[in-house]
């Protein structure tokens, strides 16, 4: 958590500055509204002074990742990414009004939604692994709540590809409380294993008000204590009445210490959760998953780069119809400027050429004048 004021809000074209959304240790995220269309939209923009190659990175494949995967119903839609005018590159995403950040921590959610969330969002998942995509951030605070009351995954900013290629250097980032323990112990930087244990990390929070190993009491809750019960991972039942031991079975798998003892995927994991759905006598969520076509097109996200891309402009090259002529190169003289392609160059008139386009067009005034006089005159 960020307890710093937020930066100054960026000046961009088109869009109206509204308020401050959030600080955090790389962005901050301000509402601005768009004008046209015209919509509310999150603008979450990098602090100008640690900007670097590995910060252009991780924001390029931020950009990149949720660009490819924003059309899934469950994934935060992200409209437009570029560089600001004060060199800050920026995101344009859809605006949430809500998130799960506090609210499991305020008031017991119902077995019945987290079920229909944690389908929602295991499909979001699958994916994204499908598409050779790994999240590797997955909390309550990085899942939002749109307007319609929708949950979306968001925050795809230390995403990752599934398979690590060799030679490239591996980033071991991680919130512990729903860190799995192979993560803990930087055995691997992410893997489809890893993100089944952060989702039933993270379904189990929901449901118990508590991340799954912290525990009551001050000072029993450090960054290191938690590493160490997460690295025993003995599971704790959530203790509601109104949660079904078959739920608290397919946590306690989706959190075994063993990462082949868990879900295979986070389809699997989706479907045990539709399965207690079914046990409870409540509607299965559908679960939305992209097909293999659609996974496997489009151009692969490049994590390795960190150029500053901003505004660019169209460079199809395409066959003209305007004549050869018309399209002859640009004529410069050194005291005359540019002229335009395919101008004639501008000739110099001489002193009498001058005085006698003068005198002429003096003559056709006078005659202009004298047809005039005599039409409205009424000759004939």
């Amino acid at each position: 958590m960020s307890h710093r004021l937020p930066s100054t809000p960026p000046g961009l074209s088109g869009f109206t500055y509204v308020r401050p959304l959030g600080a955090g240790g790389f962005a901050d995220v301000f509402l601005f509204e768009q004008n046209l269309p015209r919509r509310p939209v999150a603008v979450k923009v990098l602090l100008e002074d640690i900007v670097d190659e590995n910060l252009l990175r991780m924001f390029n494949a931020e950009a990149d990742v949720m660009a490819r995967l924003s059309s899934h119903p469950s994934i935060l839609t992200i409209h437009e990414a570029s560089i600001s005018s004060d060199g800050r590159p920026y995101l344009v995403m859809e605006y949430c009004p809500t998130s799960l950040t506090g609210r499991y921590r305020r008031e017991e959610i119902p077995v019945t939604e987290v079920l229909q969330l944690g389908v929602k969002i295991g499909s979001a998942l699958e994916t994204a692994h499908r598409a050779g995509l790994l999240h590797r951030d997955i909390k309550p605070s990085n899942i939002l709540i749109t307007a319609f009351g929708a949950p979306v995954l968001s925050d795809f900013g230390i995403a990752a590809a599934v398979e690590h290629r060799p030679g490239t250097d591996e980033v071991f980032a991680m919130s512990v409380p729903w860190s799995a323990p192979e993560i803990v112990d930087e055995k691997v930087a992410g893997s489809v294993a890893a993100e089944v244990w952060s989702l039933g990390a993270t379904v189990y929070s929901l449901l118990a008000g508590r991340s799954p190993f912290e525990r009551p009491g001050k000072g029993q809750n450090s960054r290191e204590l938690l590493k160490a019960r997460i690295r025993k991972a003995t599971y704790t039942p959530i203790g509601r009445t109104d949660v079904p031991p078959q739920l608290d079975a397919v946590l306690a798998r989706a959190l075994s210490r063993d990462p082949a003892a868990r879900q295979a995927s986070a389809a699997e994991f989706a479907h045990d959760l539709q399965v207690v759905q079914h046990q409870l006598g409540v509607p299965h969520t559908p679960l939305e998953v992209a097909v293999d076509e659609w996974a496997a097109a489009g151009a692969t996200v490049d994590f390795a780069d960190d150029r500053a891309r901003g505004p660019v402009r169209p460079s199809v090259a395409y066959e003209s119809k305007r004549p050869a002529r018309a399209r002859a190169s640009v004529a410069r003289r050194p005291d005359e400027g540019t002229i335009l392609a395919g101008a004639e160059p501008r000739r110099r008139l001489s002193t009498g050429a001058m005085i006698g386009l003068l005198v002429g067009g003096g003559a056709l005034l006078a005659l202009g004048g004298a047809v005039t006089t005599f039409l409205l005159l009424g000759g004939s």
